[in-house]
């Protein structure tokens, strides 16, 4: 089995209700913010990396996502039928497409200014001591997300749960483990929680600024972001 990640899965089959008018006629990642929809910024990052595989997840709209991606021929779309599967179940859904071993998963509601995130989660992966490694972000360099924080990162970058830094919705997971679960849909969390109880779930601090895209305030917030020269 490989150690180092070579597939990535786009996480964009939610109903992006906190959009409010935005989403009336279409899914949260084809918002645009910059000129740009939102699951173009997130694939742009995974340009940069060398993968072999890439996965896009869709449910609300899917005829859109499909419209959207058709030039791309390296990217796999996945239709989700019926129930939303969240993103345990959308990651176990999409298994057989992304292959063993770690790969990358990514939420498309949310734009960076600085390094390329995955190249960071890359630099710090060490897969003898990790299943998980999440990137996350100081609330300084949170724009966008009025949360109290997600986890603690001790000295050894050991990830626990509390009011610290903010998870940004991007990781390197091992996917071994999802057969262990058995439900059909449900949240990534029951993969962390038992990577938390063995300690083998790490953070690495984000370097640059990142801005939760959730809200149509927030589509402000990021091209503000993005025009705001740095200092």
């Amino acid at each position: 089995m490989r150690d180092y990640p070579n597939a990535i899965m786009f996480f964009a089959a939610g109903f992006g209700t906190r959009m409010r008018h935005l989403t009336k006629d279409r899914p949260k990642p084809l918002v645009r913010v910059a000129g740009r929809a939102l699951l173009d910024h997130a694939i742009a990052l995974s340009d940069d990396i060398a993968l072999d595989r890439k996965v896009v997840n869709c449910h609300y709209f899917p005829d859109q996502i499909k419209a959207h991606l058709a030039a791309r021929q390296d990217i796999t779309i996945v239709y989700e039928n019926g129930d939303i599967l969240e993103t345990g179940g959308g990651l176990k859904n999409a298994l057989p497409l992304l292959g063993a071993g770690p790969v990358f998963t990514s939420n498309t509601d949310a734009v960076w200014k600085g390094t390329n995130p995955l190249q960071e989660l890359l630099n710090a992966w060490n897969p003898e001591k990790m299943d998980a490694l999440l990137l996350c972000v100081p609330k300084r360099n949170a724009i966008g997300h009025t949360g109290k924080g997600d986890f603690l990162i001790d000295q050894d970058n050991r990830l626990t749960y509390g009011a610290g830094d903010i998870y940004t919705g991007v990781q390197i997971i091992r996917t071994d483990r999802l057969s262990e679960i058995s439900e059909t849909s449900f949240s990534v969390k029951l993969l962390w929680e038992k990577m938390l109880k063995q300690r083998r779930i790490f953070g690495v601090r984000y370097t640059g600024k990142w801005c939760d895209v959730g809200s149509p305030e927030g589509v402000k917030l990021a091209e503000d972001m993005f025009e705001t020269p740095d200092v």
